[in-house]
């Protein structure tokens, strides 16, 4: 399957281009061509391939496993991490049935979707400005028997043409940094039913130390994003009738799967930059959870 042919646009997505400024093509450009073997190896232990992080203790038995197998016990480890923070995103969505409707903002290649749709049996779209992640992610829908009730769409989560009202919960999940966030959370405030729920995890720096730290800014020039402040979101919110009913600091609870992953194979150089911003307080990694007013 190309990258065209599995971009599927919502059928009410007027004309207006899904990309529509220099940064978002720049940003569609780079995750089309993506291919880390950070997210395609561990992506492969089990089918479900993620865009994040991961939270918990690792088993530190990995670590004394055999020379020649130390590295794939790594991949499978940090895998296994990654979904535990995928549950615990989905754990906060409360209570969904079969006959909801749940939305994945910046869906990537799939992989908390299916988790959503296994765990719930409800219809599950994603939307990422990626065609690329779009083709394989639908591509995997295909081969997991789903495609009937987990879509993707190639579509902007700022403005998906999605109708109003029609979503009980939405999440996203290490996406919010490349958008606007007033612009995003009107953009959900007009999708959730009244009383649907809202999941965020992200990084966000810490208002308190002062603007971006070094480190911060390291990791903006390497994903080419644009970090929020903590503060950023919670205005944002109240000012889109999300209402926080849960906020979850993650930060001790990432920094094993960084630790970990800085000595794998599949290091990518940032993993200093992630300790050093988690460690001096620069950065923390939230979980929000908020209701629709």
């Amino acid at each position: 399957m190309t990258a065209t042919e599995g971009a599927i646009r919502p059928a009410h997505v007027g004309a207006e281009p899904v990309l529509r400024t220099d940064y978002q093509r720049s940003i569609a450009s780079y995750w089309n061509a993506e291919r880390a073997p950070v997210n395609i190896r561990l992506g492969e232990v089990d089918g479900l391939y993620h865009h994040h992080y991961g939270i918990g203790d690792y088993d530190p038995a990995v670590l004394e496993t055999r020379a020649d197998l130390r590295d794939e016990a790594m991949i499978v480890e940090m895998h296994r991490l990654e979904t535990a923070q995928a549950d615990v995103l989905l754990d906060h969505l409360g209570d969904i049935g079969p006959n909801d409707r749940l939305l994945d903002g910046g869906s990537g290649r799939g992989g908390t979707s299916f988790m959503a749709h296994q765990r719930f049996g409800c219809r599950v779209d994603g939307v990422t400005i990626s065609e690329s992640q779009v083709a394989f992610a639908n591509a995997q829908a295909v081969e997991r028997g789903v495609a009937d009730s987990v879509r993707f769409h190639f579509a902007n989560m700022l403005d998906t043409g999605f109708e109003s009202g029609a979503i009980r919960g939405i999440w996203t999940n290490e996406t919010t940094m490349y958008v606007d966030l007033h612009e995003l959370y009107a953009e959900f405030g007009r999708l959730l039913t009244r009383g649907g729920r809202y999941v965020c995890i992200t990084g966000c720096y810490n208002d308190v130390t002062g603007g971006r730290s070094r480190a911060v800014s390291q990791i903006d020039q390497h994903y080419i994003c644009n970090i929020h402040p903590r503060s950023a979101y919670f205005k944002a919110m109240a000012a889109n009738g999300l209402v926080p009913i849960n906020v979850v600091d993650l930060t001790a609870a990432t920094i094993p799967y960084w630790e970990l992953r800085a000595r794998s194979s599949v290091a990518s150089g940032i993993e200093d930059a992630f300790l050093t911003a988690y460690r001096e307080g620069s950065f923390h990694y939230l979980l929000i959870a908020a209701d629709r007013a």
